[in-house]
């Protein structure tokens, strides 16, 4: 779950993780707080359910953790991010921050309505209304309430700032977010856009809320799908006016455009992607930074100078990919075989301490891999933007402890979702830009780039572990690669989607015709560094008229 900086990351940010902010700011991790409320929220997200409620508070987090870490929002077991379930005693046990409980929006409001100058107040019957309330609350500094609220925050002594109630009756979601637009927009951040997409219909899962609300950010989910042509030329229009370091926060409409169509529009513009919408607590995670005197480790094999050689092996590398919050992290499995965690860079800017956590539960076989400053398909990232990013990668690479690279671009160009392959320019770009990392790993589904230069593979998937292929099924495919590919060594880079559990995983591993030996990413690079089996590749960027040749590079 996944994003480009002037574009270099000021050296600062970069070490904000270790050192206090001089004042608290969403985004740059600073000290913790000696208390901090505590505030549930129901496993219920519709509009026609308790989805009024739990954005209220979500936003009334958002106004509270503006200049501090002050409320931390306890989510459902069921929520996306289940891995963080677990932090907010981590925090208590090892930050020694106390939690008092604030158990109703009665409460929370009682305790946290000054932070308020009053309400807005959202449409129950218009679902985009509440992403203008949500831009309305970061602009204006109210809660977010619908009709039945508004006598709790009037109680409060909260007074009416905006009110579209039957404003956008029969109205489309472009008529509304220009309305939007030409209302906020002028007073809204240029570094943050907040995309609440995701479920649709009468579901909305507003987890980055409160950044949205904190940043005084635009709240949106316009279309990136070309077909819809005018959603789609003010979703550009927007963009374009972004700063070159902005950060988009949240996730695509699932009922409007694909992951590959937004972030191929996203990352033609040099910006960079986190996600999901349903990424919790961002205000609060990201003012805390690692305790004193904590500095994270990696479970480190080997270094960018050391000379390994390969054996006549069958060697296997397990990566699991959107592993930090929504993985396998959890299960009673993890330690008991080499495991590879994809962990972008940028959970030392906006989860500090959950990376402490993770890294203090590791085991000896868990391995942080990343790289990449946010979600972006680097072929679509102007010639302009791409060492700057790569620069704020560098930079932030050191404070996660991590060696290697990992690369995922699905360039939408009308190509069926599996081709994930790169030009040779992409690939130069890397190789020129990350010169101190042990290696690369590319592509999601299976994909095709490899190459070795100065040391360094360039090593994409053979293959993608899909949670609903059967495991005979995925054992006969293994197998068959196995087959297909008799030079020894071979080198298998596997992709296991998060939702697969280990235990599946050392099933289809332990059914093997030929026994593999499962290594470490750093490992593995260093191995096919040593004896490189594989031919160097790329994708062809001629014109289709011309014959194929997949020799040429």
């Amino acid at each position: 779950m996944k994003s480009p900086l002037s574009l270099v990351l000021p050296l600062v940010l970069a070490v904000a993780a270790l050192v206090p902010a001089a004042q608290a700011v969403p985004g740059v991790p600073g000290p913790a707080p000696k208390e901090a409320w505590l505030i549930p929220v129901k496993d219920n997200w519709q509009i026609s359910g308790a989805l009024p409620e739990n954005a209220f508070l979500i936003g009334l987090q958002g106004l509270a953790n503006t200049d501090a870490p002050r409320v931390y929002i306890e989510y459902p077991e069921t929520w996306h991010f289940h891995d963080f379930n677990p932090l907010k005693d981590f925090y208590a046990q090892r930050y020694g921050i106390k939690f008092t409980r604030l158990g109703t929006p009665e409460a929370a409001l009682a305790q946290l309505g000054h932070f308020a100058k009053g309400y807005v107040v959202w449409d129950r019957n218009v679902r985009a209304s509440l992403n203008v309330a949500f831009t309305a609350a970061g602009v204006l500094r109210a809660v977010v309430v619908d009709e039945s609220l508004i006598p709790l925050a009037e109680k409060h002594g909260l007074k009416p700032l905006a009110d579209f109630r039957g404003k956008f009756t029969g109205q489309s979601d472009l008529q509304i977010y220009r309305w939007a637009y030409h209302e906020y927009w002028s007073r809204c951040s240029r570094d943050y856009l907040i995309w609440m997409g995701g479920v649709a219909g009468d579901t909305m899962e507003p987890g980055v809320a409160d950044l949205a609300i904190a940043f005084g950010a635009f709240v949106t989910d316009l279309s990136a799908n070309p077909r819809d042509a005018a959603e789609f030329a003010f979703h550009k229009e927007i963009l374009a006016q972004m700063k070159p370091t902005a950060w988009i926060m949240g996730w695509h409409s699932y009922a409007k455009d694909t992951e590959g169509q937004w972030v191929t529009l996203t990352s033609g513009y040099g910006l960079k992607v986190i996600g999901l919408n349903t990424f919790p607590n961002g205000t609060f995670m990201s003012q805390i930074g690692f305790s004193p005197g904590f500095k994270l480790t990696n479970s480190n094999h080997v270094t960018r100078q050391s000379q390994v050689r390969a054996e006549k092996k069958f060697y296997i590398c397990l990566v699991q990919s959107d592993s930090m919050g929504i993985g396998a992290w959890t299960q009673p499995e993890r330690g008991q075989i080499p495991y590879n965690w994809e962990v972008g860079v940028d959970g030392a800017k906006w989860y500090p301490a959950a990376m402490e956590m993770f890294s203090q539960d590791k085991t000896p076989n868990d391995y942080f891999i990343g790289g990449q400053s946010g979600y972006m398909y680097p072929a679509a990232v102007p010639a302009d933007r791409f060492p700057g990013l790569m620069r704020e990668m560098n930079q932030l690479m050191p404070l996660m402890d991590e060696h290697t690279v990992t690369i995922m671009d699905h360039t939408d160009r009308g190509i069926p979702i599996g081709y994930f392959d790169l030009p040779k320019r992409v690939v130069d770009e890397y190789y020129a830009n990350v010169p101190d990392t042990i290696g690369f790993i590319n592509g999601y589904a299976a994909a095709h780039t490899f190459d070795l230069r100065n040391g360094q593979a360039f090593m994409s998937y053979d293959y993608y572990l899909d949670e609903h292929r059967p495991e005979a099924s995925a054992i006969a495919d293994l197998d068959e690669l196995a087959r297909l590919n008799p030079v020894r060594p071979y080198f298998l880079l596997l992709h296991v989607r998060e939702s697969n559990s280990i235990k599946r995983v050392m099933s289809i591993m332990n059914g093997l015709e030929e026994k593999p030996e499962i290594v470490p990413l750093d490992t593995f690079l260093k191995l096919a560094a040593s004896s490189p089996t594989f031919k160097v590749r790329y994708k062809d960027e001629r014109p289709a008229t011309q014959p194929w040749d997949a020799n040429t590079q």
